[in-house]
C-alpha cells in the first residue's frame, strides 16, 4: 500500500470484484512560487480493500503561512497511511475522525512550539477534504473551504459547506481548518452512490473560477480520460484569472456492487472477541503453538501464519473483560499504535493478510526475554551495559513522543531483549494518543493505566502525563537495573498530595553499590524528581548525562557527603572514635 498515489493516468480499482471506480487528478502551483496544495489517493489490496475502501484526499495551505505546505502534506499523507491502521471493528466515520483528531493535535502542537505560536494564521494550518468509498456508500470528511461536489446526470450538487467567515465582499477568513485550534470540529456525511456518479474534490483556486455548465462540459468531453479532464479544469480556472494554487480530483463510479453486498451497511458490525485457544488449534489461518502469557486482562499465544510460516503473537481478551467496551477499545487501539510507529525499538504489528472474523491483535514474535527476567539473571550489571539498554529504550520512547504519544506503562515486563541484544518496547494498552482523549473509553474504573511502582508522581495527583512522565519511569528502571531496588520504594503510590510528594526521600545508589560513581546519583535524582518541571526536559539530556558526567556532577553539585554517601561518613566517624579510644586507653595505661 502506498501512502500517496497522485498519478498522471486514470486509475481503475475493483472492490471485491463488484465496485469499479475511475480516478483522475491534477495540481498546479498556478501564479504562485510554491504549490501549498497536497493531494493523494490510496487503493489498498485485500483485505483492507474490502474492509476499508478507497480514500481520496486533498488539503490546501493558507497563503499567510510559510509552513502551510508542510501541514497540507502531513494531513494528506498521514490520513492515507493512518486510516488503514485503524481497527477493522471501527466504522469508517470513527476511524477517519480519530485519525484527523490526532493529526489536528499534532499540527496545533507544532504551531505552539514554533515562532508562530501567537499567530495561528502563519502556523501549521490547512483545509482538508476526503472522500472514502466503501461498498455502495460514500463517506465525506471536510473542514475549510475546499469543496466536494457530486455530479449525477446533469445535476451538480455541492456536498460540503465552506467554513469561511466573510467580513465584506473582499475580506474573508477561514473559520475552521486543520491545526487552527486544539480541538477539531469536522463535517461528515455518508450517502449512497449510484453508477456513473462523479465526485469532484477541488481547492478554492479551482472552484471559484469555474461554473457548473463549464464543469459538466469539460467532464463530458474527456469522459474516457479523467486525468485529462482534471487538467482541462485546472487550465480553465487559470485562464479565468485564478491566482491561487489549483488542485482537482475526479472519482467516477463505473460499477456498483450487487444488492447483497451490504449497500445499506455504513459501519462494520462489532467483531466478537476471539475465543480462548489451545495448542495445535487452527484459528483464522494461524496455528496456535503454545500460550506465552495469561492474565486477568488477556491471553497471549505464539502462533504460526499458515500462509507464510512466520512466527507471530496473538493477543485475545480474557473471558472476564469481553463485555468491557473500554478495554476492547484499548485492545484494538494497540495494533493501530503499533502500525503507526516505525522504530527498531518498538514492537511491530504483523501484516494483515486476511479478513478477521474475531477481535484480537497480531504482532511480531520477539525471541528473547523480558527486562524483568534479565534483571534476575544480572543482579549486578556493569554501568555500560545498563547505559546501552537505557539508550535503546529512550530511542523507542522518542518514536512515541514524535507522534504525540505517551507509553504510560513503561516497566520491566513491557521491555523485551532479543538474542542479539536489541531492546524493544511492547504492550501499548495504556498508550495515550494526543487528539484521541475524547474517545468513548470509560476510564473511571481504572483512572491510572500504568503500573504503580513505575508511574510518575503527577499521575497520583490526577494530572495528565507528559514526555517527562515516561522519562520518570525510565529513570525508575535504570535505578532498578543498577540496584535491584526502587528509588522511593513503594512511597510514590502513597503520596497523593503535593505535600506528601515533597517528603519523598531519594535513596542513593551508592548505598547499595559502592562500585558505582558518586556523580551517578545526581543524574538519577534529577530524572526521578517528584516535580516533573525539575526533571530533564528531554530523554536525550538524560541519556547524555548518564554517559557523560558534567563537572557539576563530579563535585556533587555542592551536596554534603552525608547526603551523598552516609555509609562512608558513619564509617569514617566510627574509625575516628576507635582511634580516639585507643589513644585514651594507651594514655591511661601509661599513667
Amino acid at each position: 500500500m502506498k501512502l500517496r498515489q497522485a498519478r498522471a493516468d486514470s486509475a481503475r480499482a475493483s472492490l471485491q470484484g463488484r465496485l469499479g471506480i475511475a480516478l483522475g487528478q491534477a495540481s498546479e502551483r498556478g501564479r504562485k512560487e510554491l504549490n501549498q496544495d497536497f493531494h493523494g489517493a490510496c487503493i489498498p489490496r485485500e483485505p483492507q480493500l474490502g474492509s476499508k475502501g478507497i480514500v481520496v484526499a486533498l488539503a490546501d495551505g493558507i497563503s499567510t503561512s510559510a509552513v502551510s505546505h508542510i501541514a497540507s502534506q502531513t494531513a494528506v499523507a498521514g490520513f492515507l497511511a493512518d486510516y488503514y491502521c485503524t481497527p477493522d471493528a471501527w466504522s469508517v466515520r470513527k476511524s477517519a475522525q480519530r485519525v484527523l483528531a490526532a493529526t489536528n493535535s499534532w499540527l496545533y502542537s507544532q504551531t505552539r512550539q514554533s515562532e508562530y505560536r501567537y499567530d495561528s494564521d502563519r502556523g501549521y494550518v490547512c483545509t482538508f477534504s476526503a472522500l472514502i468509498i466503501k461498498s455502495a456508500t460514500a463517506y465525506l470528511f471536510h473542514v475549510g473551504d475546499s469543496r466536494i461536489y457530486r455530479l449525477r446526470g446533469r445535476d451538480l450538487e455541492q456536498l460540503t459547506t465552506d467554513h469561511r467567515l466573510r467580513v465584506s465582499a473582499d475580506i474573508s477568513y477561514l473559520a475552521r481548518a486543520l491545526g487552527i485550534g486544539p480541538h477539531l470540529e469536522i463535517d461528515h456525511l455518508s450517502l449512497g452512490i449510484e453508477q456513473d456518479d462523479i465526485f469532484i474534490l477541488a481547492t478554492d483556486g479551482v472552484h471559484e473560477f469555474i461554473d457548473a455548465l463549464t464543469l459538466r462540459s469539460l467532464l463530458a468531453e474527456q469522459a474516457d480520460d479523467l486525468d485529462g479532464a482534471a487538467q482541462r479544469i485546472v487550465e480553465h480556472a487559470l485562464q479565468q484569472g485564478s491566482a491561487d494554487n489549483l488542485t482537482v480530483q475526479l472519482v467516477r463510479v463505473d460499477d456498483l456492487p450487487a444488492p447483497t453486498a451490504g449497500e445499506f451497511s455504513q459501519h462494520l458490525a462489532d467483531l466478537p472477541p476471539a475465543p480462548l485457544l489451545e495448542s495445535r488449534t487452527v484459528f483464522e489461518g494461524y496455528t496456535i503453538e503454545r500460550e506465552l502469557h495469561a492474565s486477568s486482562r488477556s491471553h497471549v499465544y505464539l502462533a504460526t501464519d499458515n500462509d507464510t510460516g512466520e512466527s507471530l503473537v496473538l493477543k485475545v481478551p480474557s473471558i472476564d473483560l469481553r463485555g468491557d467496551r473500554a478495554y476492547l477499545e484499548r485492545l484494538m487501539l494497540e495494533e493501530w499504535v503499533a502500525r503507526r510507529i516505525d522504530s527498531p525499538h518498538v514492537l511491530k504489528a504483523a501484516a494483515q493478510r486476511r479478513p478477521r472474523r474475531h477481535l484480537y491483535t497480531v504482532s511480531e514474535f520477539v525471541e528473547g526475554q523480558t527486562l524483568q527476567q534479565w534483571m534476575l539473571d544480572h543482579p549486578r550489571p556493569d554501568l555500560q551495559t545498563v547505559r546501552d539498554i537505557v539508550e535503546q529504550i529512550a530511542k523507542g520512547l522518542r518514536a512515541f513522543h514524535r507522534l504525540d504519544m505517551l507509553h504510560q506503562d513503561l516497566r520491566p515486563q513491557n521491555i523485551m531483549i532479543d538474542r542479539v541484544g536489541t531492546v524493544r518496547i511492547i504492550d501499548f494498552g495504556s498508550v495515550y494518543v494526543a487528539g484521541l482523549d475524547e474517545m468513548e473509553l470509560d476510564d473511571s474504573a481504572a483512572p491510572l493505566l500504568g503500573t504503580l511502582q513505575y508511574s510518575a508522581p503527577e499521575y497520583f495527583l490526577g494530572y495528565p502525563g507528559s514526555s517527562r512522565s515516561d522519562l520518570f519511569a525510565l529513570g525508575v528502571m535504570t535505578y532498578q537495573m543498577l540496584t535491584g531496588r526502587l528509588p522511593y520504594g513503594t512511597d510514590v503510590a502513597k503520596a497523593t498530595t503535593r505535600a506528601a510528594q515533597l517528603r519523598l526521600k531519594y535513596r542513593s545508589v551508592t548505598s547499595c553499590r559502592q562500585d558505582l560513581p558518586v556523580w551517578l546519583d545526581e543524574v538519577l535524582k534529577k530524572a526521578l524528581q517528584p516535580d516533573p518541571n525539575k526533571r530533564y526536559a528531554a530523554l536525550s539530556e538524560f541519556t547524555f548525562a548518564l554517559c557523560q558526567p558534567s563537572s557539576r556532577n563530579l563535585v556533587g553539585q555542592g551536596v554534603p557527603l552525608l547526603e551523598r554517601n552516609p555509609v562512608a561518613v558513619w564509617q569514617g566517624i566510627s574509625l575516628l572514635l576507635a582511634v580516639a579510644l585507643v589513644i585514651v586507653l594507651l594514655g591511661t595505661g601509661a599513667g
